[in-house]
């Protein structure tokens, strides 16, 4: 069903997308148009030559791959004349491979121009950031079960010619490659050229939006992907950052937005998962990296200027989360083109950060995993993401009770490794709205722990004394006391517990 339904909708996408570079033929005395559905136009005469160019062995056997080493560059495409291109297909070998996607550079010319319109790393130019490969259907690109596909229009009038080059240390093992497309004595002078055009910035610049597009000329815009990693963490606050885009010169943006996920027609920090449609899709959500992938593609809302554009984005509500940014801008406009901004001089500087692990305190029970059972009797419970304030909380959340009141209690059911005596530490937080507490173990109990503090950060290690545990689970009873009379309520962290077994 689903292999039939990809089929399918391969066809139905083809249509659409070729009223980017050309008029729709429709008119009242072409029957097609009354056909009334989007492949009518399949039964009218096609013109020109049908062309293919590809990886294919040239020798008759089965060889169909080819191997570009670190520091080569292989010619995909070197064709002289008029022509469309329709379908571009690759696949990859080594697969899912970081640096093979992210430092072999895929570049395009157009009619004996001497620099590219297209440059962008070969995973990224496919709609998919950080060097990962991820399946997804969208219109004009797609990866789909080791397939990588490409149906955006691509005209030209005199020449075309396509390179790859392995920035990586790596060897590009296995490049599969078909380019269909139709050859022309001519065609219509005012069809525009494709153009790709990858950024970066990493950091992103606070106080300053990210740029996704400058060019200049004649054209129009047609869609971005955008690859956004918090560097602090797993935080999604850039998500907060709002589109702008201006046009022609202009001092104020003709497009502003109302955040980054709603430009990339979704909501709520994208928080029903991932998913892929037609025109927009968000293809990876990886909290642990606080990585986000999408798509936005203008297929129906093509942004036209006449002498310039420049589309940017909020990297946060106030361009205040410093993150690494990267972006591929597809448009179509008249040559000549603007000089793209120059690729790193080191092809490392090409690949995703990683982050380093969170910070963990060393044998810690984080008092996060303890929600599933826990017993509230006033206020509610949660985890809570840390990254976003200064100083470390083990694996870089805690347990967040609010909505309490004085003489509210939190049971948690905590193990030990085995049965004995310890000496418990607790790791809280303080913050300007948060109660004093004591904690309880049976009959025993905690002096009380004042968590009011002018600002919020980790409390460091409290300890709570010597309590003879068992290996099952120990009902720790937190109990909010008071009410400091400068804080602003009585709110409670929790980050985690320490158990050290005494000395005998």
């Amino acid at each position: 069903m689903k292999t039939t339904f990809r089929n399918i909708f391969t066809l139905l996408c083809t249509i659409p997308i070729l009223g980017l570079y050309q008029t729709a033929r429709a008119s009242d005395d072409n029957p097609a148009s009354a056909l009334g559905s989007p492949l009518a136009g399949l039964a009218l005469p096609h013109g020109g030559t049908a062309r293919h160019e590809g990886s294919w062995d040239r020798r008759g056997g089965n060889g169909d791959a080819r191997t570009v080493k670190p520091g080569e560059t292989l010619t995909l495409l070197d064709y002289k004349g008029a022509g469309i291109i329709h379908r571009f297909w690759v696949t990859i070998a080594p697969r899912s491979e970081m640096s093979i996607h992210r430092q072999a550079i895929l570049r395009m010319y157009w009619d004996d121009e001497p620099t590219p319109s297209v440059e962008v790393p070969i995973g990224d130019f496919f709609g998919v950031g950080f060097g990962e490969q991820v399946d997804y259907i969208s219109l004009p690109l797609n990866e789909t079960s080791g397939g990588y596909n490409c149906y955006w229009p691509m005209p030209f009038h005199k020449s075309a010619r396509w390179t790859v080059t392995n920035l990586s240390t790596k060897n590009l093992d296995n490049l599969y490659f078909n380019i269909d497309f139709t050859g022309f004595k001519s065609i219509k002078k005012d069809l525009r050229h494709f153009h790709a055009q990858w950024r970066r910035e990493n950091p992103t610049t606070r106080g300053k939006n990210y740029t996704i597009l400058e060019a200049s000329g004649k054209g129009h815009f047609v869609g971005t992907a955008l690859f956004m990693q918090n560097l602090h963490g797993k935080d999604f606050g850039f998500l907060e950052g709002d589109e702008m885009i201006y046009f022609n010169g202009e001092k104020t943006p003709t497009v502003n937005g109302t955040g980054t996920e709603d430009y990339f027609s979704s909501g709520w920090y994208f928080d029903r998962g991932l998913y892929s449609a037609p025109y927009h899709g968000v293809t990876i959500l990886d909290g642990q990296k606080g990585r986000v992938s999408a798509y936005r593609w203008h297929i129906e809302d093509a942004m036209p200027f006449e002498k310039s554009i420049k589309v940017s984005i909020e990297h946060g509500s106030s361009n205040d989360h410093e993150a690494d940014y990267s972006s591929v801008a597809y448009f179509y406009q008249s040559e000549p083109h603007a000089s793209f901004p120059p690729f790193p001089a080191d092809p490392a500087m090409l690949l995703p950060y990683i982050p380093p692990p969170p910070f963990r305190i060393m044998g810690a029970i984080e008092a996060e995993s303890l929600i599933p059972n826990a017993v509230v009797n006033g206020g509610l419970i949660e985890t809570q993401l840390m990254t976003g304030f200064k100083g470390d909380w083990s694996d870089e959340t805690q347990l967040l009770w609010k909505g309490q009141k004085e003489g509210d209690t939190l049971t948690l059911k905590v193990p030990a490794p085995a049965d004995g005596e310890y000496e418990v530490t607790a790791y809280l937080t303080k913050a300007p709205d948060y109660g004093i507490v004591q904690i309880a173990f049976g009959d025993q109990v905690s002096e009380k722990i004042d968590l009011y503090g002018i600002a919020i950060a980790p409390s460091g290690p409290i300890a709570l004394g010597k309590w003879k545990l068992s290996k099952g689970g120990n009902e720790f009873v937190i109990t909010v006391k008071w009410k400091n009379p400068v804080s602003a309520g009585t709110v409670v962290g929790i980050d985690a517990f320490i158990f050290k077994p005494t000395v005998k």
